[in-house]
């Protein structure tokens, strides 16, 4: 992955806290622990995002599921995923 630099402004506070955490948390350097800070935001912005998601779905008009609507379903699956014939 090509790294690019970002500078940043810290507070002294800020600083001193970044750099504990460094040292705790068992990062290597204060760019290793604000990378892992950002990963984990884009994570919860991710798991938002499916969440918000599923309520749309668990929201929106259905019916039961047919025999017919398994049967479609596991064979559009089946061709997606080869790996999973016979496993079911």
């Amino acid at each position: 992955m090509n790294m690019t630099s970002m500078n940043i402004s810290l507070p002294e506070p800020l600083k001193l806290f970044v750099e504990e955490q460094v040292n705790k948390g068992g990062y290597s350097t204060a760019s290793e622990y604000l990378r892992e800070l950002i990963r984990d935001a884009q994570r919860r912005r991710d798991r938002q995002q499916l969440d918000a998601k599923l309520l749309d779905g668990l929201q929106s008009p259905s019916s039961a599921m047919t025999a017919e609507d398994w049967r479609s379903l596991r064979e559009r699956i089946l061709e997606r995923s080869p790996e999973l014939r016979g496993q079911g």
